[in-house]
């Protein structure tokens, strides 16, 4: 194929369209320019939500009132999880790498559908921004966490519908981004580039396409009946008009355990390419790989019930449940397995990215190893709802797929700006992240196992000494994080000019100037090879 490194288009940064200053940004129908409004959108909310939970920290630092009162504290808990998970973690890698590097990877020019890529950007704005009015309007914030729960979603007093409809139309946002890249993937991608010569995260992405495209609707449904609860009185969950409050986490959990894959996929396809280039080797098992992806999406939509396991379900029903859940770690086993594979007798070259990889796997196996006790009915018994299901949690999304996003971040961040960013400060930024990290939810799962319950705001002498650990934790990582983002943003002025290829990267977005140009190539490239040796 053609060589692309000496395009001489204007960057996509330096485009000079139909609209200047900021309309050129909001207006646009670049997959790369709305890749960038998604990520400063979501690195926003992720402040917003990181400092909810410094505060909820701060407040937990000792038995009895602290900083605030329990409404207050109940308030954070439910904004703080509505924000990391719809509007940061779900939409994290899909919306910004996947919008940026996946018709590069595929060699297409853009996505399928440019206009609904934009409208999808400004759906997930007008979602976030309705789950933050709520807290200000109305007879005062939700206060039933990011599970919208019943009973308590429709008996609260607080002002439930903005946040609910918000959550709906950040759903829908979700949707049209998966429908998307399924039809990008199936439609656009470059001559001789066959299913199995697509590197691993567009793959990851495929997977989650699909997953976004059929469990989003299940919530987008529930939420509306929440609604209708409220405002029209239908019994759907009321058990005084007949409804039932186990129909609402069924329904719930039909969504959120896939959601999981929605944010952990795509964290998976972004570790892969890492791994794979500081290896300086193919991907180990590449078609297992593949497999274990679609397997994952597969699986996961038939273990929702290990959320329930004290719900009162048939015996039958947790037997299977809890089988499946133990079954469903075995594809997430056989990519750390490749992943170790494809490190052994490699070249590997210790840059920033390779270390969060390497964090990513550390914290995402513990947090796998820690769900499969909660998988085991008689541990699950004693463990729910307790500190322990919080640490496990954030091990495997906060970890897991926050530890992905800031190593892409890393890793395609001379792609994306053009420039190369401050390699001390990055390391510094990772270490006080990672430190932070495990002393904040590592005693959690000993608060867990001696009983202390999740979203109590006061708790017994007992659980101090592991409180007043945890809340030291959440000091580091937030400095950690806040020497991250500082880095990123004054390399961006300050920093060297990258490189085509700074790393030696095998896939087709090395093969275009950093920044790319508007149309990514001159023409789009014939592949002959495998899919990672397209140089």
């Amino acid at each position: 194929m053609s060589n692309q490194k000496d395009i001489v288009e204007p960057s996509y940064l330096e485009y000079k369209g139909k609209y200047k200053g900021i309309f050129s940004w909001i207006l646009s129908t670049d997959h790369k320019r709305i890749a960038l409004l998604y990520l400063f959108s979501i690195l926003s909310f992720f402040v917003i939500g990181a400092t909810l939970g410094l505060l909820m920290k701060f407040e937990l630092i000792a038995p009895g009132k602290t900083i605030m009162d329990a409404q207050t504290y109940n308030a954070f808990f439910t904004l703080h999880g509505i924000v990391m998970i719809f509007a940061v973690v779900i939409p994290g890698l899909p919306a910004v790498f996947g919008n940026f590097l996946l018709p590069i990877m595929i060699g297409a020019k853009d996505v399928a559908f440019p206009k609904l890529n934009l409208f999808s950007w400004y759906l997930y704005v007008a979602g976030v921004s309705l789950v933050i009015v709520s807290q200000f309007a109305g007879d005062g914030p939700p206060d039933t966490g990011w599970t919208f729960y019943a009973p308590y979603s429709f008996r609260t007093a607080g002002t439930m519908l903005p946040a609910v409809f918000g959550a709906f139309v950040l759903g829908f946002s979700s949707i049209l981004t998966g429908l998307n890249f399924l039809v990008t993937m199936h439609r656009m991608r470059a001559p001789g580039m066959t299913w199995l010569k697509m590197p691993l995260f567009p793959w990851t992405l495929y997977a989650t396409g699909w997953v976004q495209l059929l469990a989003t609707p299940v919530i987008g449904i529930t939420l509306l009946m929440i609604v209708a609860e409220r405002t029209l009185h239908i019994g759907f969950f009321d058990p005084s008009l007949g409804g039932d409050p186990l129909l609402y986490q069924h329904l719930f959990w039909t969504y959120s355990h896939p959601a999981v894959y929605i944010m952990i996929l795509p964290a998976m396809g972004a570790i892969s390419e890492i791994i794979t280039t500081f290896s300086h080797k193919t991907i180990f098992g590449y078609k297992f790989m593949v497999a274990s992806v679609l397997a994952i999406a597969f699986v996961g939509y038939f273990v929702w019930g290990h959320h329930m396991f004290t719900s009162g379900m048939s015996g039958t029903a947790l037997y299977t449940f809890s089988l499946l859940t133990f079954l469903v770690a075995v594809p997430s086993s056989i990519k750390v397995f490749n992943w170790i594979s494809t490190m052994h007798q490699g070249s590997i070259d210790l840059q920033t990215p390779f270390y969060w990889a390497m964090a990513f796997i550390f914290v995402f196996m513990i947090g796998g190893f820690s769900g499969l006790v909660l998988g085991s009915l008689a541990a699950n018994v004693h463990l729910h709802n307790t500190h322990y299901v919080v640490a496990h949690f954030h091990f495997i999304v906060f970890g897991g797929t926050g530890f992905a996003f800031f190593g892409a971040m890393h890793y395609w961040y001379p792609k994306i700006t053009g420039k190369m960013y401050d390699t001390k400060w990055a390391n510094i930024g990772l270490v006080l992240f990672f430190v932070g990290f495990i002393t904040l939810y590592g005693p959690m799962f000993y608060l867990g196992f001696k009983g202390m319950p999740r979203r109590y705001f006061d708790y017994d002498e007992v659980f101090h000494a592991g409180n007043i650990i945890s809340t030291m934790g959440s000091w580091i990582l937030y400095s950690g994080l806040a020497i991250i983002i500082i880095n990123l943003f004054a390399s961006l002025k300050g920093g060297a000019k990258a490189p085509a290829d700074p790393w030696g990267g095998k896939t087709l977005e090395w093969t275009i100037p950093s920044p790319p140009p508007v149309e990514n190539f001159d023409e789009i490239p014939l592949i002959t090879k495998g899919p990672y040796d397209y140089k």
